[in-house]
């Protein structure tokens, strides 16, 4: 009999990252000349360069980082359409024609994923699913109903039932069907050998840290070296850039939890994704010969709310209460950019910077929306017409009241944060312990390691100067205000930062 071990993992890791090998690039190192620089190594650069490449242009790839190692290797890869309870509200606030474009795009975002697939032959555990939406309660319920509705409406194929297979209590359900997951890290790692044979380059721990206009434009690198391009694409989940629209305030970022487990029954089946909140989603993937079941949700904007490690306790809770759970291998979480209309933006950055494109505000539905965004971005820079570009572009003018109510939670954290009186001292923590600490009359964030170890840096941000909160979930210092996050000694993980926190002795 397999021994049980239904605790929380000790650190975060993604399945994805811990089953794969990934290639290693190095860093540059000198001024160069492309004909279109890609900002970030996730679906969206990776795609964009492939299609680039395969077209003889001269592509160039920066990531900060490692590649795959940002939302695209910490996502729970559902290639769908189905976004929730999202078709109505676009009919709602776009009309039907925007609606049915935003449907075609998602699924063309799923064909191309597919095709490349077959193209060459990626073993990526690519398998159909249905998509459902299910709802618990009587309001949902209603909504549910309105979904499947506003699908007959646009003509999605879509199914209705009243129970799903498991014991979680459910009133209606909404079906997409012939919807797919897949091993996304595997996928993306098969097209990076057609981008290099067709010329293209790739660097990691490369950050971009500013554009200076021209012509061409020019990015400045973390090292002062420059990277003149015809075209920049900025890939990187937040727009490094954000000076040039000021997409800081244009969108907000939420945070959400994934936990992988292992179970005594045999999942049904199926991508599942509740309406209620907190919300959940479910899927599958194999695992050494057993399936292991992605248990995610319990999202909240970054920075904010409560200890961090309590979401991860809320699915373990979930988790227990509905399935005989016998392991839990691996738990990881993810950063999402909301836009106020619940519709990406892809193009150029502002109407008086066409050769900057920025690709961001997937909201949870990155490999579709991101695959599709490749697209456009690839038309656009090749100039042919692309049906879904006027639906995604950046320079379309909603949800004002939504950018005020955004920024006013700004202003508030920032004033809160700026006026809390700290008591810590570093001497006060105790092992695995982070905390916002007195150190010199001044804050600072303080993390004591397993080794007894402390880790001083400035706990005021590098962005726009809000104070930086403990994530106690993933052991990093998040943003409440716009969502930066960073390591224990103070590196950037996720923008908008782009300059690390300062070191403290």
């Amino acid at each position: 009999m397999t021994e049980k071990n239904t605790e929380l993992p000790q650190y975060p890791e993604p399945y994805w990252r811990s089953t794969l090998s990934f290639p290693s690039f190095s860093k540059l190192e000198t001024d160069i000349t492309t004909d279109v620089l890609i900002v970030g190594g996730g679906i969206t650069g990776i795609t964009s360069a492939y299609l680039l490449a395969k077209q003889g242009v001269k592509v160039t790839l920066i990531e900060a980082s490692e590649i795959l190692n940002g939302t695209t290797g910490h996502t729970t890869a559902k290639i769908t359409a189905q976004h929730g309870l999202i078709y109505n509200q676009l009919i709602t606030d776009h009309g039907e024609e925007k609606a049915r474009l935003y449907y075609e795009a998602n699924t063309e975002g799923m064909e191309l994923i597919k095709g490349l697939i077959e193209e060459h032959s990626i073993e990526c555990n690519l398998n159909v699913q249905d998509a459902y939406v299910y709802a618990n309660t009587d309001e949902y319920k209603n909504k549910i109903q309105e979904e499947l509705k506003a699908y007959q409406k646009l003509g999605i194929r879509g199914d209705y039932a009243e129970k799903i297979p498991f014991s979680i209590p459910c009133k209606a359900a909404v079906i997409m069907k012939d919807q797919a997951q897949f091993h996304p890290l595997k996928y993306l790692t098969a097209l990076i050998p057609p981008i290099l044979e067709a010329g293209g380059n790739i660097y990691e721990r490369t950050t971009a840290m500013k554009i200076e206009d021209g012509k061409p434009p020019t990015v400045i690198t973390e090292t002062g070296h420059t990277i003149k391009s015809n075209h920049i694409i900025v890939a990187s989940h937040f727009p490094f850039n954000d000076e040039m629209g000021l997409y800081f305030a244009r969108t907000h970022i939420k945070r959400s939890y994934v936990l992988g487990i292992k179970t005594e029954q045999e999942y049904p089946g199926g991508m599942y994704y509740s309406a209620d909140n907190p919300t959940r989603s479910l899927r599958y993937t194999e695992d050494n010969g057993e399936k292991l079941i992605l248990v995610g949700g319990d999202g909240h904007k970054t920075g904010q709310g409560i200890s961090t490690i309590e979401h991860y306790e809320a699915l373990q809770d979930f988790s227990s209460q509905y399935f005989n759970v016998k392991d839990i291998p691996y738990r990881w979480s993810a950063q999402d950019i909301v836009t106020p209309d619940n519709l990406p933006f892809v193009g150029p950055v502002t109407s008086n910077h066409p050769n900057v494109l920025i690709a961001t505000g997937y909201a949870k539905w990155g490999m579709t929306n991101g695959s599709i965004a490749a697209k456009i971005l690839t038309d656009h820079i090749l100039q042919k017409d692309n049906r879904y570009a006027d639906l995604y572009n950046p320079a379309r003018i909603k949800g004002m009241k939504n950018i005020v109510e955004d920024n006013a939670d700004v202003v508030k954290h920032m004033i809160k944060s700026k006026l809390a009186v700290i008591h810590k001292t570093p001497e006060d923590l105790g092992i695995d312990e982070g905390a916002i600490v007195k150190v010199n009359g001044d804050k600072a964030g303080c993390y004591r390691d397993h080794e007894g170890q402390l880790h001083i840096v400035d706990s005021t941000c590098t962005h726009m100067g809000c104070e930086v909160a403990w994530n106690s979930g993933d052991r990093t210092w998040d943003c409440p205000c716009h969502a930066s996050r960073y390591s224990i000694t103070g590196e950037v993980l996720n923008g908008p930062a782009v300059e690390p926190l300062k070191k403290i002795q």
